[in-house]
C-alpha cells in the first residue's frame, strides 16, 4: 500500500491520491499547502508538498482517496498464522541448541557469525552436495 511520507512531490501525491498532477496543484493553491523547493530540479518550479495534519485531514475526507485506500486495504494478504511442521532433524537441532547453556548458546551464535553455515557443516563433517 503506499503511504503519505511528511514530504511529497505533487507527481506523488498524484499517483497516491488517484488524481490528475493539476488537481494536486490546484488543491495546493486553494488551500494554501506548505511547500518546499525541490533542489536540482532545473527551472526551480518543482516543489515538494508538507504533508502536516492539515494535508491529510483532507485528503483522507476526499471520497475518491478513501475509496482508493479502503480497496488498497482489502488487496493486503492475510498473515498465515497455522503453526508450522518442522522436519525430524530440525526439530533435534532445536533441542539440542534449548539443551545448551547460554555460555554455550552465545558461543555458537558467535562461531556461526563468524564463520557461516558453510564452514559449521564443514567442522561437522557434512559435504553440502550431499
Amino acid at each position: 500500500m503506499k503511504i503519505l511520507r511528511s514530504k511529497m512531490t505533487t507527481r506523488e501525491l498524484a499517483d497516491f491520491t488517484g488524481m490528475a498532477n493539476q488537481t494536486i496543484n490546484r488543491w495546493i493553491r486553494e488551500k494554501k499547502w506548505k511547500t518546499e523547493r525541490f533542489p536540482g530540479v532545473k527551472g526551480g518550479r518543482a516543489r515538494l508538498v508538507v504533508i502536516d495534519h492539515e494535508v491529510k485531514e483532507f485528503l483522507y475526507g476526499v471520497p475518491e482517496v478513501r475509496k482508493r485506500l479502503s480497496l488498497s486495504l482489502e488487496e493486503e494478504p492475510r498473515a498465515d498464522y497455522t503453526p508450522q511442521v518442522h522436519s525430524q532433524p530440525f526439530r533435534q537441532i532445536l533441542d539440542a541448541v534449548e539443551k545448551m547453556s547460554p555460555v554455550e548458546q552465545e558461543k555458537l551464535a558467535l562461531f556461526l557469525a563468524r564463520e557461516g553455515i558453510r564452514n559449521f557443516l564443514a567442522r561437522l563433517d557434512i559435504d553440502e552436495s550431499a
